[in-house]
């Protein structure tokens, strides 16, 4: 009969402690609060439901402190824009603002450090054997020798037994053949077994799990594929029969593609409304004054799931045939000299928030190719498409890791791609602040392929 463990009051004793900052810092900083209930209720609910809608507790053993912080900020976004709904809503929202602001900096710093002696505290707590589990493998492969380093992080709270395998070793982790396995659980009191899948037929495999599941064991299964498995996947079910998606893109669901769209309809209309509306006129005038041609650059490009778009810059460049086919290039002739200075500062790409504004495209994700370049990668670069999952941005992780404008060698958009993958995969609201942050940080210390 398996013990209740004191593990199991992680996660109701850290709700009570987050409920507790906030509403401590909200006492003793705007004790007035208090004086409206429905108020109170609305925060401590918001907090509530932010945290249960985002998986915020269920933490796994393996996480650290660094594994899930973008969902840390991610939460923090979303109520601090309940926060300030409350204000809004009675018509309060500019009375003592900066102070507000201050009010809910101090929720967070407060819940962050809470977070920051937490993992201490456990890591430390771990160490000296306190909340851990006993764990074996059955079956053996190159897989193993990985599933050890994890197990044999100290702060992680693992005490690696051994293993199981038919086949016989004199290494010292070796346990017996697969037949001595469910002894030796049940005597040495084994919490959790991993089992190397390929090892096994599909009624080897189901005894192990009935053994586990009527010795109230956790059983967790090592898939050794790593060029299938080690991609982001999802477990789906059609008629209770298990699907494994290979391709998990976070922005297929529907809360996470109106979170991005709200704040790419926000961030564009406040570009278009206070940036563009001036700086327009003045850009028509001088790049008319240069040369002749059109006020706005537009070019096919292809969006989200491939589809073709109108992509709109800033005219950097004389009029010319190769516009369509050749990327510009270092000291390139067709470069106009108020061009270079577009293009230096990036200021060139600001009329693509009308592309953002209207849905083509996003502020954040993989740059958009010309036609002739997708036609030519798409068949050279492997998984080249699958940038094409989520719809392009003005800016993106390749940029900000210096993969921008001319492609001079293979490694060029071959890694590009890479990174442009991982940002589809992993994509957060936290990862589209850190790329935006970046973007201006780049621009503003100049960068050496802005030409």
């Amino acid at each position: 009969m398996k013990r209740f463990r004191n593990s199991d009051l992680i996660i109701p004793i850290s709700i009570l402690v987050h409920l507790g900052i906030i509403n401590g810092v909200l006492y003793l900083l705007t004790p007035e609060t208090y004086l409206n209930g429905s108020r109170i209720l609305f925060y401590n609910l918001s907090w509530l439901l932010t945290t249960y809608f985002t998986n915020y507790y269920p933490t796994a053993r393996k996480e650290k402190f660094i594994t899930n912080i973008h969902k840390v900020f991610q939460i923090y976004l979303i109520f601090g824009l309940s926060y300030f709904a409350v204000f809004g809503i009675s018509g309060r929202l500019y009375e003592s603002l900066e102070y507000q602001f201050f009010v809910l900096l101090l929720i967070f710093l407060c819940l962050f450090w809470y977070r920051v002696l937490f993992f201490w505290i456990r890591g430390k707590y771990r160490k000296r054997g306190g909340n851990f589990v006993n764990v074996v493998v059955v079956g053996r492969d190159p897989s193993l020798k990985k599933i050890r380093k994890v197990f044999d992080e100290p702060g992680l709270g693992y005490r690696y037994k051994g293993y199981f395998d038919d086949r016989p070793s004199k290494s010292p982790t070796y346990l017996g053949p697969v037949i001595d396995c469910f002894k030796y659980i049940l005597e040495n009191n084994v919490n959790e077994i991993y089992c190397v899948a390929s090892k096994f037929n599909s009624p080897e495999l189901k005894n192990l799990i009935n053994f586990a599941d009527n010795n109230l064991l956790r059983f967790k299964v090592i898939l050794d594929n790593k060029d299938i498995f080690s991609r982001a996947m999802s477990i789906e079910s059609y008629e209770k029969i298990p699907v494994l998606n290979l391709r998990k893109v976070p922005l297929d669901t529907e809360y996470a593609r109106i979170i991005k769209r709200t704040f790419d309809i926000v961030f564009s209309s406040l570009v278009i409304v206070f940036v563009l509306s001036w700086l327009t006129p003045i850009l028509f005038a001088l790049i008319k004054l240069e040369s002749p041609g059109k006020l706005y650059f537009k070019q096919k490009r292809h969006g989200l799931k491939r589809k073709t778009f109108w992509c709109y810059k800033f005219r950097s460049m004389t009029t010319n045939t190769d516009a369509n086919n050749k990327m510009a290039t270092k000291n390139d002739a067709r470069v106009t000299k108020i061009g270079k200075f577009l293009r230096k500062t990036s200021i060139d790409e600001l009329p693509q928030f009308f592309n953002v504004f209207m849905g083509d495209m996003s502020v954040i994700g993989p740059r958009p190719h010309m036609e002739l370049h997708t036609w030519n990668y798409e068949t050279s670069v492997d998984k080249y498409l699958v940038r094409h999952f989520v719809k392009p941005g003005i800016t993106g992780l390749a940029q900000i890791k210096g993969y921008r404008g001319e492609i001079v060698k293979p490694a060029d958009i071959l890694n590009r791609t890479r990174l442009d993958i991982f940002y589809v995969e992993k994509w957060n609201l936290a990862l589209d602040f850190y790329i935006l942050f970046l973007t201006v940080f780049n621009v503003v210390r100049g960068e050496a392929k802005a030409y």
